[in-house]
């Protein structure tokens, strides 16, 4: 804990995540004279879902991820949602640019790396469908450098270790960036949090929110239990985020906001198999992403991952699910049954009976043998040697369940932020793309819920982020320049 804090805060932030680091970021640069409370139940920032081993690292841009191309009924590929993932994730660019020329850091190098993304396919159904892809992407602006080939030479060049023992008639497809990012969201999250707390706002850890509520003034009366010395209090914010990750759902369910109504979650645990060995890792310089298994969620897209940690290079494969009621790696078995109300079981039964080869899907994952999950990972590298990998398990994710127009419920894949109380408590549910978008989640947070303060804030948010306001994918110009800015202050290869 940095101080004791304010009683009576203008804002406090549940979690100590990348989503509340990048909130407190952005209120610091537009609103410096408001007084700010972060509490985080675990014992360091970034624990969970943003720690650099529990999935958040890809730097998600839509240069590799299949699953936001879908194709279209007759072939042709939608780059609809890659285009504005990709705009996103431009945006927080931008913003980590300002704040590294601001001093967040002294090397960028820290929470952000140039790694190749690449997407991979087998077989003339794969082949036409990465085609199609490419004809779709090149030429948007933001994916001009795309690169595609199905020349197995190149495709050494590519990634060799995958290419090793591959017959040269097997039909093979992949496109490249070199524009692909590493992040390491853990650190950037702390980097963020150790500033936000130099600016005087209270960070404190191994404080868990246990309930809150809507006083008669308006202002939210947050209960907060110390964990180390078992004292509880009460803060009383205008303004309340709960970035909790797997752990919002229940804290918005409780803080009676009608907004929540019809909201669950189903947790999904995530699990890789990883290798350290330095001779497999020299041979896969790239993060390469294929294509879902039919019935898969697209959480699930297999990938194997170039992943730089605290100056260590790793291979990631996977992701393979689990099941756990607990919301968080370090939440409760009761977090599944406690969610369930009279207000959600509808929408969660209704999701459940119209996904069921979802259900299938990951009871089969579940009841994996270990001789089936590493033959997985023969289909990306055929000389693969089990001796060489290790199983790690990963963050934990509550898939996000919703009512529709209709009041039937459905499974929400993505990112949701649910805001209530006249814009005066805000939320986050869901995960992927999650934290590579965090910077645009949040401007969308004070969008909503400050939309009295946007245009006197406006000025210092294009400031931050130069494309404020604009469509990097319509403006060439500003496009390059926010290119060769963040690719020089992020210290990113051209």
């Amino acid at each position: 804990m940095t101080r004791d804090g304010s009683q009576d805060p203008d804002v406090v932030l549940v979690g100590g995540g990348i989503m509340s680091a990048t909130l407190a970021a952005l209120l610091g640069i537009v609103a410096p004279d408001w007084t700010i409370e972060v509490f985080e139940s675990g014992s360091a920032a970034a624990g969970e879902s943003s720690g650099p081993w529990n999935n958040a690292g890809t730097g998600h841009a839509a240069l590799c991820e299949l699953n936001y191309t879908p194709a279209r009924p007759d072939g042709s590929v939608d780059a609809s949602k890659a285009v504005g993932i990709n705009e996103q994730f431009q945006v927080s660019r931008q913003f980590w640019s300002h704040l590294v020329r601001a001093g967040l850091t002294d090397s960028p190098k820290a929470f952000i790396t140039s790694v190749p993304h690449i997407s991979f396919v087998t077989g003339r159904e794969g082949h036409s469908y990465m085609r199609n892809r490419y004809a779709a992407l090149a030429p948007q602006p933001l994916f001009a450098d795309l690169e595609f080939t199905d020349d197995h030479a190149e495709l050494d060049s590519w990634v060799p270790l995958m290419m090793r023992d591959r017959g040269d008639r097997e039909v093979l497809a992949a496109t490249r960036s070199l524009a692909g990012t590493d992040v390491n969201f853990g650190a950037l999250t702390r980097l963020l949090l150790d500033d936000a707390a130099g600016r005087g706002v209270g960070l404190h850890l191994s404080h868990r929110v246990l309930k809150t509520r809507r006083g008669t003034d308006g202002r939210w009366a947050t209960t907060v239990k110390d964990l180390t010395t078992g004292r509880k209090r009460t803060v009383r914010s205008r303004f309340l985020f709960v970035g909790a990750g797997g752990g919002a759902l229940p804290l918005l369910q409780g803080s009676g906001i009608p907004e929540i109504r019809g909201f669950g979650g189903f947790p999904v645990s995530g699990q890789f198999l990883r290798t350290r060995n330095p001779e497999l890792v020299a041979q896969h310089q790239a993060k390469v992403y294929g294509q879902a298994k039919v019935g898969a969620p697209p959480m699930s897209v297999p990938h194997l991952d170039l992943r730089l940690i605290d100056g260590e290079q790793a291979l990631l494969f996977g992701p393979y699910a689990g099941f756990s009621p607990k919301f968080l790696k370090a939440g409760s078995f009761w977090d599944l049954p406690r969610s369930v109300r009279t207000t959600n079981i509808g929408s969660m039964l209704g999701a459940g009976l119209a996904n069921i080869p979802l259900t299938r899907y990951l009871i089969g994952q579940v009841l994996q043998s270990e001789k089936a999950r590493f033959r997985a990972l023969e289909e990306f590298v055929p000389t693969a040697e089990s001796g060489d990998w290790d199983l790690i398990t990963a963050g934990q994710r509550v898939q996000v369940i919703k009512q529709d127009e209709t009041g039937r419920g459905i499974l929400q894949f993505g990112t949701e932020l649910v805001v209530g109380a006249e814009g005066t408590i805000a939320g986050l549910l869901g995960a992927s793309p999650g934290a590579s978008t965090a910077a645009s989640a949040m401007l969308t947070l004070l969008e909503r819920c400050f939309p009295q303060h946007i245009d006197a804030w406006r000025p210092r948010l294009q400031q931050a982020i130069p494309s404020y306001g604009r469509k990097l994918s319509a403006d060439a110009a500003l496009l390059a320049e926010v290119r060769d800015d963040t690719t020089r202050t992020l210290e990113l290869q051209g």
